[in-house]
């Protein structure tokens, strides 16, 4: 946050193109940008520094896509404990409008350990989307493990550990469970790059795509004006529904220490035993001229 703050007070961000090194320069003043978007699984340091509020008091629209899962000591090792989560969840629901506020149950993963009993990471899900809905969330997004090469080459050195990738039925079955669960406590529920299983599902299921930048819902929370092109950079044919913005982050620049076994950005060998470090992806959202 501190070299956030630090680009923020320059006024442009320099963000470099991982494939081609081009170095594009993003405006980062309040005229010019609509809302910034944080995706994080560990706010405590963001809430700790109050950078909300210096922000905010600069003039900027803040969005929050907050990531919480399951305890999981084996899959997010550095995450912080659940109850920390929550507390925190309920920290942005009180100071920020709660309607710019996305809980994300992400992903949802099956995994076999040496004893050969198929585990999964649902086990909190009912706890987490009471507290959710006690905060005033109404939105879930939610997504089923992908499989990556480096997410085999991380986990090879684990003894008898090995993802599980369910069938599409057994999918269908978990995602209409958690939508019934999650209506009754009047939060929607939305899936994130699941075409298929999306399209498997009858319309009036209530499961809809995601856009976890979602630039339409910006403007109804905020007003001004902002584009609702698609992300072309985003993987459209598997359902990504995000619209335009720009991600300032850099896992180079500024890599993520939570060291999560599904990872599929993180390097398969560039996990540190670190836990004193914090992450979260930023993206801004600029008006539309």
């Amino acid at each position: 946050m501190q070299w956030f703050m630090s680009q923020i007070e320059r006024g442009t961000f320099e963000v470099t193109n991982p494939y081609n090194r081009h170095i594009s320069v993003i405006p980062a003043t309040a005229e010019r940008v609509h809302t910034i978007v944080f995706w994080s699984k560990n706010f405590g340091p963001f809430i700790k520094g109050e950078f909300g509020k210096k922000l905010i008091d600069c003039g900027y629209n803040l969005f929050f896509n907050f990531t919480i899962n399951s305890d999981s000591p084996l899959l997010e090792p550095y995450v912080p404990r659940l109850r920390k989560r929550l507390a925190q969840l309920e920290y942005l629901c009180k100071h920020f409008d709660v309607r710019g506020i996305v809980w994300r149950f992400d992903p949802i993963c099956f995994y076999k350990t040496k004893n050969d009993k198929i585990n999964d990471n649902l086990g909190d899900f009912s706890l987490i989307a009471q507290k959710a809905s006690q905060s005033g969330i109404t939105r879930c997004i939610t997504s089923f493990m992908d499989d990556y090469p480096k997410i085999r080459k991380r986990i090879a050195s684990i003894p008898g550990f090995s993802f599980r990738f369910p069938s599409l039925e057994k999918k269908k079955e978990i995602i209409l469970k958690m939508g019934k669960e999650l209506e009754r406590k009047n939060i929607s529920l939305f899936t994130c790059c699941e075409k298929d299983l999306l399209g498997s599902l009858e319309v009036n299921s209530g499961i809809r795509k995601s856009a976890c930048i979602p630039n339409d819902q910006l403007v109804e929370i905020f007003g001004g004006h902002l584009s609702y092109r698609k992300d072309a950079g985003q993987r459209i044919k598997q359902g990504c529904g995000c619209m335009v913005s720009a991600d300032i982050g850099s896992y180079h620049l500024h890599p993520c220490y939570h060291n999560c076994l599904f990872c599929y950005a993180n390097p398969a060998s560039g996990f540190t035993t670190n836990k004193n470090l914090k992450a979260q992806n930023i993206s801004i959202c600029e008006k539309k001229s």
